[in-house]
């Protein structure tokens, strides 16, 4: 009697394990937040991005303080010596339209520029606001604008006047007159600078709305 042989193909049944799979199998590696950038995908707003955008942010903050730090410095010096322009005769800034515009817009900006300095050094110090940001670039964006504009507009008109008196006599009340209004328009430059910050902050602000 003959053995007969089992010709039907086991069956292997694997528990447990899978075949390895060059596709499936392989482990993708965790993304790195920190170093993304567009060619990997990453939006480039990782913590090195982050962190660039905070220290830029800090730079533009101390300028803009600095320039509304020298225009308030500026806008004084228009007031104290158009203000102390008084000497003997006709020789009063009082008695000239012009010279009297220089003064308001002078202590004007001296307002404006002293209380913004005072806001922008409280806010740096204690990273707290008084008003929401989008509000406060507003009031900066238009303030410096309007405040630019009366500045040029103030040492504008007195400069005809000033050229006149000193054809007839060029002595110390032209000379203290010419001297207000070049703080007057080194004012409105340092606003006229500031208001392309508070701009920039404002663009920037309607982009991530």
């Amino acid at each position: 009697m003959t053995d007969s042989k089992d010709t039907t193909p086991s069956k292997t049944h694997h528990t447990g394990s899978t075949p390895f799979n060059s596709t499936a199998g392989t482990t993708t590696p965790a993304a790195d937040v920190e170093n993304q950038t567009g060619s990997t995908g990453g939006t480039g707003f990782g913590i090195a991005g982050i962190l660039r955008r905070w220290k830029r942010e800090d730079l533009l903050k101390r300028g803009y303080l600095a320039l509304r730090g020298l225009a308030f410095l500026f806008s004084v010096l228009a007031f104290i010596v158009m203000a102390s322009n008084k000497h003997d005769d006709w020789k009063k800034f009082d008695r000239f339209e012009e010279y009297r515009y220089v003064l308001a817009i002078a202590i004007l900006s001296t307002l404006y520029t002293g209380l913004q300095a005072l806001r922008q050094v409280h806010e740096l110090s204690t990273a707290r606001y008084y008003i929401q940001r989008s509000t406060s670039n507003m009031i900066d964006f238009f303030g410096d604008q309007i405040t630019a504009y009366l500045l040029i507009s103030s040492a504008s008109s007195a400069i005809p006047l000033t050229n006149r008196l000193r054809e007839s006599q060029d002595d110390i009340f032209t000379d203290s007159s010419a001297a207000a209004i070049s703080m007057s328009f080194l004012a409105f430059f340092a606003l006229a600078l500031s208001s392309l910050i508070s701009g920039y902050k404002l663009s920037n602000q309607a982009s991530y709305v």
